[in-house]
């Protein structure tokens, strides 16, 4: 298990880091498609999502503090489910073009590592 949780939380990280640093430096892009966040809101998502993913790897990784991977996965499992409600309001499609599908599963993934770190977190 704790295999399977390293491999899901490295990918979630690039994942998430690459997701970010794309809303903070390309606003225009993202504009043309379906944003329903300003220049400022998208930034900022960008940002909790790229110090997420460093999170959900760094202190685990380092034995320090392990406590804030479970806490970094869950705030990102939270934003997502964010942006999947506002993205579900302009389009409900399937495909891999949609954003929702993206926000959707990466949700659920964080969702996944949030709740197997907890539970192998030893008891304080």
């Amino acid at each position: 298990m704790n295999i399977l949780l390293w491999i899901l939380q490295a990918a979630l990280a690039l994942l998430y880091l690459g997701g970010g640093a794309y809303k903070v430096t390309k606003f225009d892009q993202i504009a043309k498609q379906m944003s329903p966040l300003s220049r400022g809101g998208t930034g900022a998502v960008g940002v909790f999502e790229m110090l997420g993913a460093v999170l959900l790897v760094v202190p685990a990784a380092a034995s320090c503090m392990p406590v804030l991977t479970p806490l970094a996965a869950a705030a990102l499992a939270l934003e997502s489910l964010a942006l999947s409600g506002l993205y579900a309001r302009h389009s409900l499609a399937l495909t891999a073009a949609n954003p929702l599908v993206w926000s959707v599963a990466m949700g659920l993934l964080a969702a996944v590592v949030a709740f197997g770190r907890y539970a192998l977190l030893p008891p304080a």
